[in-house]
């Protein structure tokens, strides 16, 4: 078993020399032994909280981890930082917390391991912005760090009664087909009764929302960058034998702080871009546009929205997942998960295999480890592709100067082009309303703005609007278009992180009720049918940010921080600025 030397390790500062007599005294009220003071100290991080099923299996599962860093001759310690979860902060004042939460995170999961001098980190997350923040924290940090997965959320299942539509109970279920019961339930095609049977069924277990929505790409994320072991994000929370990976990533984590393999080591542009194909061939998140560039930005690394597009224009999209698709996550693991995804990218040549992974091994080495094939069902072989570009497209224009992103997962490409008269509305909450009194027409594109990082603050999903759309059969027949954010649950032809955001002047706050707007997802352009002439008259008569309720506390500080939303929303100016490594203290 290796011993280590702490002579470099940060630990020092508070466990070695006579002078550490009074930190070593605390750690002796803990139970801790003289041995394991004089081990490595690992930070075993998770966003445990009784919040939603997302995050209620962390605590167990990081006993597991545990385990393994005690079995490779480290001291783990356990600490838990917050998790704001999409599923609950959806359609209401408290989606603006979501967003703000993912630099939460990186903050406290970083002054935790400051504050104790801990050598290496293992990260266990499993809602949207918990899974980002707590990568960033890695690479901020540098130190040797292993991430894993809560898992996912089982499918739900319909009861076979008459009251519940059909297309319902032929279907596994998710937390999104809630939102879109409550659409068929608001134009009066759903029962309350049916409406109260789903939603005792929709979500059956722990875990995170079982789709390829934020949470399941930024896991599939995780290990396509390097962060997790291989296979280690598939397995769905309740399953015991996640344990397994818990161990393996505890153990894992001993033999990079052994090798002195930091997070910056594995996360690199090549390790970006492999993570970029992996949300372009699984029709992934949107959001995965802004959170790959706030990793790089830890890293001192530029990958912007643009960066980010440039892969998913040329990635074929073949991994057949909800929303865009038919199947959750539970299915994705049963034929092979994410290795035999990369292992299809690879036979076209779209992984760099040189990248490192958490096992101290390469992706190439990995993936030669991997014997399973493409099933054809889930997986579709990558030269028989769903489609030939990725599930997610960029776009730019005169109405979005930094660029903007659609999801276009199992929408037809004949559907991929709109021309429509705007209607504006400057909130979500007046766009939500507007829906449910089915205050607009069939062809229109809905314009929601006001609701950027910085001015609404927080950047807020825009689920309920677009799943109300669904459910009364109009997904098809508009548009919608925002500074703000969409669910990875979202479906429909609708346009997020529109930029510049309203709240800078961008051309999004100069729109009027019928101005023509043109999203060509085939192209790549949104614009609006305005001269740049017209476009400055507007801007000269702009009256400025629309007033916002948050004057104080944590939601202003988080708007006054905040940057542009093609460089990931970031509040800090990252590696590229900073003055030293934590690591090398």
């Amino acid at each position: 078993m290796t011993k280590f030397d702490k002579s470099k390790l940060p630990s020092r500062y508070v466990t070695e020399g006579p002078s550490k007599a009074p930190h070593r005294s605390y750690m002796y009220a803990m139970g801790v032994t003289e041995e394991e003071i004089h081990q490595p100290l690992v930070g075993v991080a998770t966003c445990w909280n009784e919040a939603a099923p997302c995050n209620i299996a962390l605590s167990r599962q990081a006993q597991a981890v545990k385990t393994g860093v005690s079995c490779g001759n480290g001291t783990p310690r356990e600490f838990t930082t917050i998790t704001v979860t999409d599923g609950i902060a959806m359609g209401h004042e408290g989606m603006r917390s979501s967003l703000a939460s993912r630099e939460a995170i990186a903050d406290s999961v970083e002054l935790t391991m400051r504050g104790h001098s801990y050598d290496a980190l293992v990260g266990l997350a499993g809602c949207d912005k918990s899974l980002p923040g707590m990568m960033m924290a890695m690479v901020r940090l540098n130190t040797p760090s292993v991430f894993i997965y809560g898992g996912s959320i089982l499918p739900g299942k319909a009861p076979q009664v008459e009251e519940i539509p059909e297309d319902f109970r032929s279907r596994d279920l998710t937390v999104q087909d809630m939102f879109e019961a409550v659409g068929r339930h608001q134009n009066g095609t759903m029962s309350d009764k049916a409406l109260d049977m789903l939603e005792r069924v929709a979500c059956p277990s722990s875990g995170a929302c079982g789709g390829q929505f934020t949470a399941n790409t930024m896991a599939c994320v995780s290990e396509a960058i390097g962060l997790a072991l291989m296979n280690s994000s598939g397995m769905p929370a309740p399953y015991e034998s996640r344990d397994q990976y818990g161990e393996a990533s505890g153990r894992a984590v001993m033999n990079l702080l052994e090798k002195n393999i930091r997070a910056r080591d594995v996360v690199t542009l090549k390790s970006l871009q492999n993570a970029a194909r992996v949300v372009a061939c699984t029709g992934g998140s949107t959001n995965a546009g802004l959170h790959l560039p706030a990793i790089a930005h830890e890293a001192g690394i530029d990958f912007f929205l643009d960066d980010v597009c440039e892969i998913f224009r040329d990635t074929p999209y073949f991994v057949d997942l909800k929303p865009g698709g038919a199947h959750v996550a539970k299915d994705l693991y049963d034929v092979g998960g994410i290795p035999v995804v990369m292992k299809e990218l690879r036979k076209a040549g779209l992984i760099h295999e040189d990248c490192m992974t958490a096992s101290g091994r390469s992706i190439g080495e990995e993936l030669d480890m991997i014997q399973r094939e493409a099933d054809g069902k889930v997986i579709y072989p990558i030269d028989a592709p769903l489609t030939k570009t990725g599930g997610v497209v960029g776009l730019k224009g005169n109405l979005a100067p930094e660029g903007a992103i659609v999801k276009v997962a199992g929408i037809p490409s004949q559907n991929q082009v709109f021309t429509g008269p705007a209607r504006v509305f400057e909130c979500e909450e007046e766009a939500f309303e507007a829906v449910q009194k089915r205050g607009y027409e069939e062809g229109e594109v809905i314009v929601i703005r006001n609701e950027g990082p910085a001015g609404g603050p927080g950047m807020r999903e825009m689920l309920a609007t677009t799943a109300a759309l669904s459910g009364q059969g109009m997904g098809k027949k508009v548009a919608l278009i925002t500074d703000g954010r969409f669910s990875g649950a979202t479906r429909g032809f609708c346009v997020g992180h529109v930029g510049p955001e309203a709240a800078y002047c961008g051309p999004i706050a100069l729109l009027r009720n019928g101005d023509i707007i043109t999203i060509n997802a085939i192209t790549g352009e949104l614009s609006v049918d305005l001269s740049d002439e017209e476009l400055a008259t507007r801007k000269e008569a702009w009256s400025g940010p629309r007033e916002t309720l948050y004057a104080s506390g944590a939601l202003w500080k988080y708007a006054q921080l905040v940057g542009a939303t093609y460089k990931g929303a970031v509040t800090h100016p990252g590696a590229e600025a900073e003055r030293h490594v934590y690591m090398d203290i």
